[in-house]
């Protein structure tokens, strides 16, 4: 048995006793067998234990009194230790205060010896400048390079001590003049070296010119030798094939550009220093000294293409490719540290030529939207087929929204989506313009302004397709606009965080020049500050979309496309409430020359105008019937931003024929009510025919699970109060209603 595992700090006796079990077979019998021994395994080897902890506690008390007499011995030893250092304390300050005059004599001799050696060295070289002096024209006259750089060299180091002599200045300018002459000496060589890629040649000219503090001249030697190749090339290029355009010269330079990168900086590693500064710099200040230079050239590309913007994502595109190219083997050289000063000239230097145009972004891409829009047919003179084009508009529109959006991806890399949002923010407007255009058109097609008794269905369905299409651009449009906030939080956010900029040196560190599209490719600091802005807005939560004012305008729209839905379905009954206030019935006194003053209300019948409007109300459940169907979330969101008319702000019911029928029944009342209180005068009995009238209309409305509205209640009652009773019954109902029902019925009022 393993009795080490009762060791464990984590010991847990129900594994422990499972894992012992885990080895018997599956009988009882032999189950209870294996408890019984290893119960009496377990308390022999407890008894052990205690056998072997009983001799430990034995023999611990019989070595108590030792212990105790070796840590009394102990304790007097550091007594006796105490007191001695004690001594030896006293001794040192004795010693410190006795010689402490001698020390300070000591250190004052240092001192005047430190003087009189520094004097010493001074007086050595300005000896050695003055030898070194009269030599150098011998030296020079020898064109002994290495001699030369050597005395050289002494000069430099005497001129350092001589920095207080009054010719010190003097002294200075002749020793750059030497070195002015050993480097003209050393020039053609130097161009060779470079030319030829003699790694030998140019390891020993690279240590003459360290020495003599010229480094960055030889510097200048080897970018004038190769940028003037460089040039040579591009101008090859472009006269070997004079037919290309910048499309075909710009990827060839570039490659070329590519490889000299690779050969240079391995052949520069072995001879500088700095290899990647040295090669970038090259490449930036050829860039830079193109000619005819890129903008040159890029203008003249431009004049002869037909869009603008995209003739400049093409460009942009192929520098792209190069600039992804470079930064890779950029990366792969320096191991991921990309934040040195060259490598920002030389990202720089790369897209310099399309910052001009990265300004004028917003006015290209307006432009490009207008020209989509123009090609964008809305109207016809078929009313199904204007209805239809307006359908299939919506997908044509943010076809062309998506496009403009990858446009600002691909030639801003997402900075010009300030100028987007504006672009993007007036080409939805004049669409929404448009669109209000059509439907004044339709309208008019419609005939809804003109009198006339003409029942046709179908227009209603056409208006229905009409607010679909209200509600697919409301939810295009929302879907676009969560779509614009993601890309520009991907794109510019991603690489950049407004309350983190790279000016620390932390995150500089850590900072891709090629990554940071705000830098390379905003020149101005307005454009800047508003790509943060922007950023800002979003990435704090105080933006929840970017096209708030287009979100009024598509709102403003659907409630407009529903008040002409409204209106096709609503014109029915305006017809035959229009001539209520002039019809003669109101004025006689009897109806077919029988007299009836003294007729009960109930023998009255609803004249043929309000059973019309029954009749039409009562039919309106099955023409709504489109609305029972299946849920439509355009009709849905387009009902949701556009309300319909004498509807109140709520939520929206479970079938939006409910709401529709609302609708319709309380434009009914509001119109039945304004026409009533424009009859002039009402007669008695014609005072009891209207009353049956609205009587039949609420009648109507309570067959529809409708309530009458408070006007309409006010009215029948009104309009059965006697005139005894009429001041009292109509003291809590508006005055404007009271006064007019009063004043058609001859009642007067106190």
């Amino acid at each position: 048995m393993d009795y080490s595992r009762f060791l464990d700090e984590n010991f847990d006796v129900k594994e422990w006793v499972n894992q012992a079990f885990r080895s018997t077979k599956d009988t009882t019998t032999n189950k209870d067998q294996y408890a019984t021994t290893l119960v009496m395994k377990l308390q022999m080897f407890i008894q052990e234990v205690n056998n072997i902890i009983e001799d430990a506690s034995q023999q611990s008390i019989q070595n108590l009194p030792r212990v105790m007499r070796d840590i009394e011995a102990v304790r007097q030893e550091s007594v006796l230790l105490q007191e001695q250092m004690r001594m030896v304390k006293e001794d040192i300050e004795k010693v410190e205060h006795d010689t402490s005059h001698s020390m300070q004599t000591l250190l004052r001799l240092d001192n005047i010896k430190s003087k009189m050696k520094a004097a010493s060295d001074a007086l050595q070289e300005a000896d050695n400048w003055t030898t070194l002096s009269a030599d150098v024209e011998e030296v020079l006259q020898s064109k002994d390079i290495e001699a030369i750089s050597t005395k050289l060299v002494g000069m430099q180091q005497s001129l350092q001590m001589l920095v207080d002599v009054p010719d010190y200045a003097d002294r200075v300018q002749h020793l750059e003049a030497l070195k002015n002459r050993l480097e003209a000496m050393l020039s053609p060589q130097v161009v060779a070296a470079f030319g030829a890629q003699s790694s030998e040649a140019a390891q020993m000219y690279v240590k003459i010119f360290s020495d003599i503090d010229r480094l960055p001249e030889l510097y200048k030697y080897y970018h004038k030798c190769h940028k003037s190749a460089l040039l040579q090339s591009w101008r090859t290029i472009m006269e070997s094939n004079p037919d290309d355009t910048l499309i075909e010269w710009l990827p060839e330079f570039y490659d070329l550009l590519l490889t000299t990168w690779h050969t240079q900086i391995k052949w520069c590693s072995q001879v500088f220093e700095e290899p990647v500064q040295i090669v970038c710099d090259l490449l930036a200040e050829t860039l830079k000294g193109l000619d005819p230079s890129l903008p040159h050239t890029i203008v003249e590309y431009l004049q002869n293409g037909q869009n603008t913007l995209l003739c400049l994502i093409e460009l942009k595109q192929i520098s792209d490719r190069f600039a992804k190219s470079i930064e890779s083997a950029i990366d792969s050289y320096t191991n991921g540290n990309m934040s040195q000063s060259c490598v920002d000239s030389l990202a720089v230097s790369i897209y310099l030529p399309y910052r001009r145009y990265i300004t004028k972004y917003g006015a290209f891409e307006d432009k490009t939207l207008n020209d989509e829009l123009d090609n964008i047919q809305v109207d016809h003179d078929e009313i199904i087929d204007s209805v239809r084009l307006l359908g299939e508009s919506v997908g044509k529109l943010f076809s062309a929204a998506e496009e403009a959006n990858e446009r600002c991806m691909k030639f801003a890399n997402g900075c010009g989506y300030p100028d987007l949002l504006q672009a993007v923010e007036a080409y939805l407007k004049n669409y929404v313009k448009e669109f209000r255009r059509v439907l004044v058109n339709l309208r008019e097609k419609c005939k809804l302004d003109a009198p006339g008794d003409h029942e046709d269905w179908s227009l209603f369905q056409h208006s229905l397709r009409i607010i679909q299409t209200c509600g697919d651009l409301i939810l295009h449009t929302e879907e676009y606009d969560q779509n614009l906030i993601s890309n520009i939080l991907n794109s510019i956010g991603k690489h950049y965080h407004p309350s983190s900029p790279v000016k620390t040196e932390t995150t500089r560190s850590k900072w891709n020049p090629f990554h940071d599209a705000k830098y390379l490719l905003l020149e101005s600091q307005e454009d800047q500050l508003a790509v943060e802005s922007l950023l800002e807005k979003l990435e704090e939560g105080d933006a929840p979309c970017v096209l708030p004012d287009v979100m009024k305008h598509m709102c403003k729209l659907s409630e407009e496309v529903h008040r002409f839905a409204f209106d096709i379905v609503f014109h029915q009954l305006k017809e035959h409430l229009v001539s209520l206030a002039h019809m003669e019935t109101w004025t006689s006194q009897s109806a077919g020359g029988a007299l009836t003053s003294d007729l009960p209300t109930f023998s009255l019948s609803p004249q043929e105008y309000i059973t019309k409007i029954g009749q039409y109300l009562m039919t309106l459940p099955q023409q709504l019937e489109p609305f029972t169907m299946e849920d439509n979330p355009a009709i849905i969101a387009a009902l949701k931003h556009g309300k319909l008319p004498f509807t109140d702000e709520q939520e929206l019911p479970a079938h939006i024929a409910d709401l529709w029928l609302e609708s319709i029944a309380r434009g009914t009342m509001h119109t039945y009510c304004e026409e009533i209180l424009k009859i002039r005068e009402l007669s008695p009995h014609a005072t009891r025919q209207l009353r049956t009238d609205v009587d039949y209309l609420c009648n109507v409305l309570d067959d529809l699970d409708l309530h009458a509205s408070e006007t309409m209640k006010n009215l029948a009652s009104l309009l059965k109060t006697d005139q005894e009773n009429y001041g009292e019954a109509s003291e809590k109902m508006p005055r404007r209603l009271v006064s007019a029902v009063a004043e058609m019925r001859g009642i007067k009022l106190d």
